[in-house]
């Protein structure tokens, strides 16, 4: 949450002349409502149903494409056959701080509202990184590095040039 994952997939795609698929906003456009009012409505579980919904669609029917995918896609059950799984790696510490200082970091702390419980967002960090990394095929370390130099390394280790 908050590492990049959209922007590096939307500029990864543009470069290499590639669609680009998010999962959230899969999700979002088949249930005509945002992340946030499923979860409030229907809960996580619900929410999570919906991820699992969505990667078999994409198994079913993408292909070539770059997909971008929420915080706990991780843990669907036909990941790997999705594609190449890459993991944008930074410190718990370089994701807050990004966010906080981004152009317009109200509005980037709303869309994660986990942020505002530094804390709580830590512990989930913390949960996930040992998943995230035991599950990827390819890690690139984002920290320091301009979006122009992330996507040529994903490129060069996903074979994509």
């Amino acid at each position: 949450m908050g590492v990049g994952k959209g922007t590096t997939a939307r500029a990864l795609a543009k470069a290499y002349n590639l669609y680009n698929i998010d999962t959230d906003d899969l999700i979002e456009s088949k249930e005509n409502r945002k992340i946030k009012k499923i979860f409030a409505e229907e809960g996580e579980a619900h929410f999570r149903a919906l991820e699992q919904e969505s990667a078999d669609w994409i198994e079913k029917h993408v292909t070539g494409t770059i997909i971008s995918c929420g915080g706990g896609f991780y843990k669907i059950k036909n990941l790997s056959k999705l594609g190449t799984i890459v993991l944008l790696n930074a410190s718990y510490e370089w994701i807050y701080n990004r966010i906080l200082t981004s152009e317009n970091p109200e509005k980037k702390l709303k869309k994660r509202p986990l942020f505002s419980q530094p804390k709580e967002a830590k512990k989930l960090y913390n949960e996930r990184e040992t998943a995230y990394k035991s599950i990827a095929d390819i890690v690139i370390n984002v920290e320091g590095k301009c979006l122009e130099k992330v996507i040529k390394e994903i490129a060069k280790k996903s074979k994509i040039v």
